[in-house]
């Protein structure tokens, strides 16, 4: 008796969950639109004036889609908190290692590669004469080679230059200072970790808000999304550590000086479709050029051979076909990404498009066009027989 009391006095004072019904507020549609539109432009705004909020929230959804495949893997063995706990703990492993072990040695690489370049430049501009001479005797030279090699020389030169600034302003620019940075990674864990812990309710969450008639082709459309990006991002991730580490091992036994920071810079290079396993050859050959021809032949060899590996083994086998979109329109769509938003731009150009191709193959099945019923003749009814309709669903 005294618990139906305090849930009668509940209920009179309007408590919420207790069956309270809330008192509708009217609202014009006119007036629903422009209160989204301006929530828009609010949420643009601070994603605008704050670029850590984009960066962890992006950050934490490719983080979560990377650890969603090792999560899914000891699931298997473990309950899903422990699983996501392990990850992320051989995570942060993995990141101490690197910080403490391999960034010193990158580092000492770096500067040594640094104070090497003018050398290694006019190693390279000998074996380049060299060669453009043979070109010249040949009849195929329009100019001097010493003036075709000053003149790429200064376009190197700019190239490197503005790329440095965009890269340093990109940076910087997006996360500005220490204290940024950490709560930009902060960020992305936590919303990574909460993305992994609480998939289910956001799934659910999304479900209930589709209409109960589409709950079905949204379930498909949630699992391809997740199936496809999943399995795009974390197969790249372990992609470019496999190139790294083979290339950095390979130029090691090869005699190759640098050969940690030329395997970071390949391991880099390989986010980059199509065009990533040249970006990253080059700067290793001319090393291993300068370092003897032998060296650079093999490393030419070497890297073909990589390539070969990950273009017929590794890709297929770690990613799957989960893009099955032809290799034409991968390339124009990094040439378009770049084009629109530089490095960023060519970085997302393969996700966008694997985000197309999943709503493309969502849609095609689904979209239908209405089709303008016959004029009936005198005496037949309007509507179409029964017969008739069947025979469209069929169709449909």
């Amino acid at each position: 008796m005294p618990d139906e009391k305090r849930a009668e006095k509940k209920r009179a004072a309007g408590a919420p969950g207790m069956g309270v019904r809330p008192t509708p507020i009217r609202i014009s549609k006119l007036t629903r639109n422009l209160l989204l539109l301006v929530a828009l432009i609010v949420v643009a705004y601070i994603m605008w004036a704050v670029p850590a909020a984009p960066i962890a929230i992006i950050g934490g959804f490719a983080l979560a889609l990377v650890l969603s495949f090792p999560v899914w893997g000891l699931s298997y063995v473990m309950p899903r908190g422990l699983a996501i706990f392990v990850s992320f703990m051989i995570l942060a492993g993995l990141i101490l290692v690197a910080f403490f072990v391999v960034v010193p040695l990158l580092v000492q690489q770096l500067v040594a590669l640094a104070r090497a370049v003018p050398g290694l430049v006019a190693d390279a501009e000998k074996y380049g004469l060299v060669g453009l001479r043979l070109v010249r005797d040949a009849g195929y030279l329009p100019g001097a080679p010493k003036e075709i090699i000053s003149s790429v020389e200064q376009y190197l030169a700019d190239s490197a230059s503005g790329i440095s600034r965009n890269a340093l302003g990109g940076l910087f620019g997006y996360v500005t200072g220490t204290f940024s940075f950490v709560l930009s990674l902060f960020g992305i864990i936590f919303i990574a970790a909460y993305l992994l812990a609480d998939v289910r309710k956001l799934k659910a969450a999304y479900l209930f808000a589709i209409p109960h008639h589409y709950r079905h082709d949204g379930r498909d459309l949630w699992n391809a999304f997740g199936y496809s990006l999943s399995r795009y991002l974390s197969g790249l991730a372990l992609v470019c550590a496999i190139q790294g580490v083979l290339s950095s091992t390979a130029l090691y036994l090869l005699g190759v000086p640098y050969a940690l920071v030329l395997g970071a810079w390949v391991a880099l290079t390989a986010l980059i479709p199509l065009l990533g396993a040249w970006l990253g050859a080059i700067p290793a050959v001319i090393v291993a050029f300068t370092h003897s021809v032998a060296a650079g032949f093999l490393t030419m060899l070497l890297f073909l051979i990589i390539q070969q590996l990950e273009g017929n083994v590794l890709t297929p086998r770690i990613q799957g076909r989960v893009m099955r979109v032809h290799p034409i329109l991968v390339f124009l769509a990094v040439i378009i990404g770049g084009g629109l938003g530089g490095i960023v731009g060519v970085l997302l150009a393969v996700p966008t498009l694997a985000v197309l191709r999943v709503s493309f193959d969502f849609l095609r099945p689904r979209l239908r066009t209405d089709e303008p019923s016959e004029t009936p003749k005198d005496g037949e009814p309007g509507r179409r027989s029964a017969l008739e309709g069947g025979a469209q669903d069929v169709r449909s």
